[in-house]
């Protein structure tokens, strides 16, 4: 009687044992810390992701008298695009993607890259990120939160590009640098300005450089949801 008496009281405690073991289980995955990534990303958006099911927007860059845009379609959950210009329609699926399309699909990647950098940070592999630091940001002279995003290794377009994000207590960007084959000076330097609220999705619609001379926008931005 003794020895039953005994295997239940073990028994029991392997049960509480377990369950205990399962509520830690539970905390930590409830209270793991983002990192800077993702809390910039959530900043941004991010929990909305999911509901888009096309994005229109038109990339335009305008530098003294010279105007250029391209305006696209993308259905994220299918990776159908269009690029629609004024001599042409251009409609392709990254999964599958010939010649033509590899040649437009460069300029989607990186007019789609200055549309959502901020989920790129999560989104993307083969990226090496920094530790975030405190340092005067380029343009606005105030000091701001600093991380720095490079792509290594041989995938991409361009690969060995490296970015710094300068960005709030907020975790909004508000200026980036563009550092070409992550070369120690900058190749490009701009704002962040006009964010608006398109179906969750917080995105910078204007940037400039640093004397003004060159305007980078998105007009035309319409975000698509379930």
């Amino acid at each position: 009687m003794k020895q039953y008496v005994v295997f239940f009281a073990v028994l029991i405690l392997i049960v509480s044992c377990k369950s205990e073991s399962k509520k830690e289980e539970a905390t930590l995955v409830e209270t793991k810390e983002l990192t800077v990534a993702e809390k910039i990303a959530e900043a941004h958006g991010l929990e909305s992701w999911n509901n888009v099911t096309k994005i229109d927007f038109i990339f335009n860059v305008d530098r003294g008298d010279n105007h250029f845009e391209r305006s696209w379609q993308w259905e994220p959950k299918t990776n159908n695009i269009s690029m629609i210009s004024t001599k042409d329609t251009v409609r392709y699926n990254r999964m599958n993607m010939d010649s033509t399309a590899i040649k437009t699909d460069g300029g989607f990647i990186n007019d789609k890259f200055w549309l959502l950098t901020h989920f790129n940070l999560v989104w993307d592999e083969g990226i090496e990120l920094s530790e975030p630091i405190k340092e005067i940001a380029p343009i606005s002279k105030k000091e701001l939160n600093k991380i720095s995003m490079t792509y290594v290794g041989d995938g991409g377009y361009t690969p060995g590009d490296a970015y710094d994000l300068y960005y709030g207590d907020d975790y909004l960007i508000k200026e980036w640098v563009f550092r070409k084959a992550n070369a120690k000076e900058p190749s490009l330097i701009t704002t962040y300005e006009g964010y608006q609220d398109f179906g969750g999705l917080k995105i910078a619609t204007i940037r400039y450089n640093e004397d003004k001379s060159a305007k980078f926008y998105f007009t035309g931005v319409h975000v698509t949801t379930d």
